[in-house]
């Protein structure tokens, strides 16, 4: 079926990189010129079809974010909700927390520096809670979200970043809270997204996993957040048109196109291998590698060049090159 709605939870988002420069001393800091740079060339992306990005995601897994300290967060965060508002996008950002008080606390802070909607993960304890103390946690996620104006994105994202899986029996009674803009369902087995919409329709669900955002399309899901659209915008935004207008040959044409670099988007390493992927389309290659977190090994590094390398042959074989 067509879907014919304007709204940004029917298009694709780009989960947007921080870059890092080194300072003086020769520490890495961040540089907001560069990140808000790539963000605007993301963001003034379109498609075949001419739709664009539907918002701007930040200082998520592939910004960062466990890297960072709180004050950099949101630091980052405030530059970019001038680059969210000058597109007239949603600002996205994600956030974690131990306990129900320690995420409302976060999303206070989220929303008093732009952020619109907030991606909650499940709580990072040392044993998985319970479905009733996982509810408490969004519960009060949810609450907090009222009370600062902004909406929540509940983020099942149980495998390459390793979080606790939030049931279907939880995530029905999450998606009826009136804080609880979308579902957020970051796994390759898309077969939740099918039994969670037979349970309720009018879901709204969000795809998080490059390599199957066409079977989360099929599936049901009306959107998703990408990390290889950051380094191929058009392609991606034209796999999502085609997606929403049920023609499902040319989605898969341009999954395909893809494919190599998709991969990269469900291993744990997925933001070195992405942002380095980044650097390569930028002619940046050092920025790329200038990370937080992992060092690449060479032999990391050659795959992935290899793997981006691939995919641009075949994203620019069907005229969807940048």
């Amino acid at each position: 079926m067509e879907k014919t709605s304007t709204d940004w939870l029917y298009t694709v988002m780009p989960a947007v990189f921080t870059w890092l420069k080194e300072s003086e001393s020769g520490a890495l800091e961040i540089d907001f010129d560069e990140t808000k740079r790539q963000a605007e060339y993301v963001l003034k992306a379109q498609g075949k079809g001419g739709s664009r990005m539907g918002g701007l995601v930040a200082s998520g897994t592939l910004g960062e974010n466990s890297y960072l300290s709180n004050e950099q967060r949101l630091f980052l965060l405030e530059s970019l909700s001038k680059v969210a508002k000058k597109y007239n996008v949603p600002l996205i950002s994600g956030a974690a927390a131990e306990t129900k008080e320690e995420i409302a606390i976060i999303i206070e802070g989220l929303a008093k520096v732009g952020v619109d909607t907030v991606m909650v993960m499940p709580p990072k304890t040392k044993e998985a809670p319970c479905d009733e103390d996982m509810y408490a946690y969004y519960a009060l996620a949810a609450t907090a979200a009222k009370e600062a104006g902004v909406t929540i994105l509940p983020y099942n994202n149980p495998d390459a970043a390793g979080y606790y899986a939030i049931s279907t029996n939880t995530l029905i009674k999450l998606a009826a809270l009136p804080e609880v803009v979308a579902l957020k369902i970051s796994t390759i087995d898309v077969s939740i997204i099918e039994t969670l919409l037979l349970v309720d329709k009018d879901l709204k669900i969000l795809a998080g996993v490059d390599n199957v955002t066409v079977y989360a399309g099929l599936a049901g899901a009306c959107g998703g957040i990408t990390g290889v659209g950051t380094i191929f915008p058009k392609a991606s935004i034209t796999m999502q048109e085609y997606v929403l207008k049920g023609e499902w040959d040319q989605a898969l044409k341009v999954s395909q196109a893809m494919n190599s670099i998709s991969y990269l988007d469900g291993q744990p390493l997925l933001m070195e291998y992405l942002k380095f992927a980044m650097g390569l389309h930028h002619n940046d290659a050092d920025g790329g590698l200038r990370t937080l977190g992992k060092k690449l090994t060479p032999e990391q590094i050659e795959d992935v060049r290899a793997r981006y390398i691939l995919a641009k042959e075949r994203i620019e074989g069907l005229g969807l090159l940048d």
